[in-house]
């Protein structure tokens, strides 16, 4: 009796194990990226210019970002990886065991600058890793200043926050946000952008001398969204000091004063987003699993990296 007891135990329990397998590989795989077309927005984009995928299959893309020879790198934070986009588009790991490397940035040394799966750190060249940060949750998408100030988002932190690290010093709350992703300077650096993912608006804030946060406002209202659900993430700037950020339908672009110029419309939502090449007029989105380019008209500011 004990034992048909337990048999029968087992059996359910393998049971309920063979349903709770079957519910997870029941789950949707993500659908293939696929080429859109812009629609013309003046002085950005000229109308009917494909979305391109460059390659899909990747476990997640983030952090595009310009090298000096217009290359780029991105990241594959499910993998470890940087990847580096060279001259003629050929795609070679540039990096590996990044400890998960989401955003990327460059100060002013050369140094490559990366948020990690808990940290904020220096991960290239050979010879000068160092940690930053250490932080209880994950970082999201970093930015230098000129002076080689790091801002850095934490979405997951309560309140969540932005963080500010002055040359030399000890990470510091900038600024709050209700969902803070992506961020990017203003040409001039006085104006921090930070993609708000919990909200409708791209958030503004005022940069103070010493790297603080003050007047933060809405600066510009997400379109083809539902309610506050943007999922805003990546956000980059050009020469003009426009802004794009990448939220679900695709990605929206500001003026710099904060009105809306059109959405160029993408098959995954962009995680991540930065102009390269060596006229800087390439916008790459960086999705789900797949890396997307656009040709631009505009040209990305060349005063930074990003």
């Amino acid at each position: 009796m004990k034992a048909m007891k337990a048999a029968v135990v087992i059996l359910f329990a393998t049971s309920l194990a063979s349903v709770y397998a079957q519910g997870r590989q029941a789950a949707p795989p993500e659908p293939p990226a696929k080429e859109t077309v812009a629609p013309g927005i003046p002085g950005v984009v000229a109308a009917g210019t494909k979305v391109v995928v460059v390659k899909d299959g990747y476990q997640s893309t983030e952090g595009a970002i310009v090298m000096p020879d217009g290359s780029v790198l991105f990241t594959e934070p499910g993998a470890s990886r940087v990847h580096k986009i060279d001259k003629d588009g050929k795609i070679t790991v540039f990096l590996e065991g990044t400890k998960r490397a989401n955003g990327l940035a460059f100060d002013s040394k050369g140094r490559l600058i990366a948020t990690g799966a808990t940290t904020v750190d220096v991960i290239y060249p050979k010879g000068s890793e160092t940690t930053l940060a250490t932080m209880p949750t994950r970082p999201n998408d970093v930015v230098v200043n000129k002076k080689d100030g790091v801002y850095f988002t934490l979405p997951s932190n309560k309140p969540p926050v932005v963080y500010y690290i002055a040359p030399g010093g000890q990470p510091v709350i900038a600024g709050e946000v209700e969902g803070p992703h992506g961020l990017t300077l203003s040409p001039d650096e006085k104006t921090l952008y930070v993609g708000n993912s919990n909200g409708p608006y791209l958030v503004a804030f005022d940069v103070q001398p010493d790297g603080k946060l003050t007047n933060r406002r809405d600066f510009g209202k997400y379109e083809g969204i539902k309610g506050n659900e943007s999922h805003a993430d990546g956000v980059a700037i050009d020469s003009e000091g426009r802004i794009y950020v990448g939220i679900e339908p695709g990605v929206q672009v500001f003026d710099k004063s904060g009105r809306s110029l059109g959405l160029i419309p993408t098959s995954q939502r962009p995680q991540n987003l930065g102009f390269g090449g060596p006229d800087k007029k390439t916008l790459y989105l960086n999705g789900r699993t797949a890396l997307f380019k656009v040709q631009m008209i505009a040209q990305g500011y060349k005063g930074r990296p990003k």
